[in-house]
């Protein structure tokens, strides 16, 4: 299976507000597998750079003006994507820039019902556990330490070695065994209780006390002709 993880920079949180992508990022990986070829592009925005987002990712104005638009560059995004499965921390986020972009130049929206929500699928594994980025880097041990900025190739290079942590590691085949036990209470656990547990338990009986008979005795002797009592 061929996977694109994904990152994005923008000049802020919605595109209904006229915001747009100033950088996009994408790892190829084929069946768990990062294969060397990356997709980066800077994006000019063609608008200001509020200070917020500059704060976040250092990508000025100045900068991005040396760089072409999304409508030159477009095409050769979707022709990397392809028909791989995008895989994206809040994915939700990172969809709606992508799709307003392509709206623009009369581009086909991309499905979202294939989109790998790392954010969800580490929320799934570690409940109530910090989900981001830097937060799973620690978890699994991944350097991070360049991370002074964010920035979109760098952050999907460190997403691609999260997801294939969060997929099992070196051993896929194990669907997340290893990143359960991280999370797993650790505590000693008696080994015939735990084989017990294990076993598949059949309806529990669950008999009447004396009281309890003799209070549903009461209670039917007071029953006039009772449906049950015509059945022999």
């Amino acid at each position: 299976m061929r996977e694109i993880v994904l990152d994005t920079e923008t000049t802020g949180l919605d595109p209904v507000h006229g915001h747009r992508i100033v950088e996009i990022g994408c790892v190829e990986i084929v069946n768990l597998v990062p294969t060397g070829r990356v997709h980066h592009q800077y994006v000019n925005p063609e608008r200001d750079m509020p200070d917020e987002a500059f704060a976040v990712h250092g990508l000025s104005r100045e900068f991005l003006a040396q760089h072409p638009p999304w409508r030159d560059v477009v095409g050769a995004f979707v022709d990397f994507v392809g028909d791989g499965r995008l895989v994206i921390h809040n994915a939700s986020f990172d969809m709606k820039f992508i799709n307003a972009e392509l709206k623009t130049v009369k581009r086909p929206a991309l499905p979202m019902d294939d989109v790998v929500d790392t954010l969800a699928l580490a929320r799934g594994l570690f409940p109530g556990a910090q989900a981001s980025l830097d937060a799973l880097c620690r978890r699994f041990g991944i350097d991070n330490a360049m991370r002074t900025a964010h920035g979109a190739l760098l952050d999907a290079q460190l997403l691609a070695a999260v997801y294939l942590e969060l997929r099992g590691g070196r051993q896929p085949d194990l669907v997340m065994d290893e990143a359960r036990d991280r999370n797993r209470d650790r505590r000693p656990q008696d080994p015939a209780a735990s084989s017990v547990a294990r076993r598949a338990c059949g309806p529990r009986a669950m008999p009447p006390s004396p009281a309890e008979r003799d209070a549903h005795d009461a209670l039917v002797a007071q029953l006039a002709d009772p449906l049950w009592a015509s059945v022999s």
